[in-house]
């Protein structure tokens, strides 16, 4: 795997190191926002993305305009056969272009969306989630343990769904609340390390997610605005902000909690 990368100044060597961050699904959506609003705090970042590889440069290059670097790397999460082979890449990688051997954050973003009720949910649509939001999660995390730095932190992506329920999303939010109680045992787990481990939940966002229903059918976007406490559908910007509040140092001492990021929706 050869990642893409943005070539900063050598000027910038003396500096002390900056944080690293590994955000899967880093080049569209929510996952370019964190990427960027991370960017914009100096932390650099190591992403992921499927098979968009041009709109993976691009985010590459926003991230060098805005003073940070970025390296891209393709990974498809439903493959778990490639985590080891992505794990030696990010190793190689922070070797060559960190001088590092550990990162400090892992954002476990990346994942699908399904709109199907129920009673006619396929197994092939069943088993695509759970390969992609949970055994993804479940083992690229395992993969990249050794490589994550005592007192790191560790991010996974959940969704409001898991709280209220909307039909249509039985298979989509079965697999998140695995991922909920699963970040409970690894902050049990990982404590000992000093690595902390939350999970975030965002509410309706106007993305390309899901085929971008929240966004661009506005019978729904209105529902769901009227259904927020600040009235509006929320924005990848609030998630990328939430993003970075809760890598920050002051929240160290948040652990092994589910934050809904959702502007207060069905209250």
């Amino acid at each position: 795997m050869h990642p893409m990368e943005f070539d900063m100044s050598r000027q910038h060597d003396h500096n002390p190191p900056h944080q690293i961050a590994i955000i899967t699904g880093g080049s569209r959506g929510l996952g370019r926002d964190m990427v960027l609003k991370l960017a914009a705090q100096g932390v650099h970042s190591l992403f992921t993305y499927r098979s968009r590889e041009a709109e993976a440069a691009e985010v590459v290059a926003e991230v060098g305009r805005l003073g940070a670097r970025a390296l891209a790397l393709p990974l498809d999460v439903a493959d778990s056969r490639s985590f080891a082979p992505f794990a030696a890449a990010v190793r190689e990688a922070l070797a060559v272009h960190w001088q590092r051997e550990r990162f400090d954050f892992l954002v476990n973003n990346a994942g699908i969306g399904l709109h199907a009720p129920f009673a006619q949910t396929s197994e092939a649509q069943f088993d695509e989630l759970m390969a992609i939001q949970l055994k993804g999660p479940f083992f690229l995390t395992q993969a990249l343990l050794p490589w994550i730095a005592d007192g790191g932190r560790i991010l996974n992506v959940s969704t409001g769904l898991t709280r209220f329920a909307l039909p249509g999303y039985a298979a989509y939010a079965a697999m998140k609340g695995g991922i909920e109680v699963l970040t409970r045992y690894q902050a049990k787990e990982l404590g000992a390390r000093g690595i902390t481990v939350n999970v975030i939940a965002p509410g309706a966002i106007e993305t390309d997610f899901g085929g971008g229903r929240v966004r661009d059918d506005a019978g729904l976007n209105g529902f769901v605005a009227s259904q927020t406490a600040l009235g509006r559908v929320g924005m990848p910007d609030d998630i990328g902000d939430a993003v970075v509040l809760l890598l920050s140092d002051g929240a160290r001492w948040i652990n092994a909690q589910r934050v809904e990021a959702s502007g207060g929706m069905f209250l």
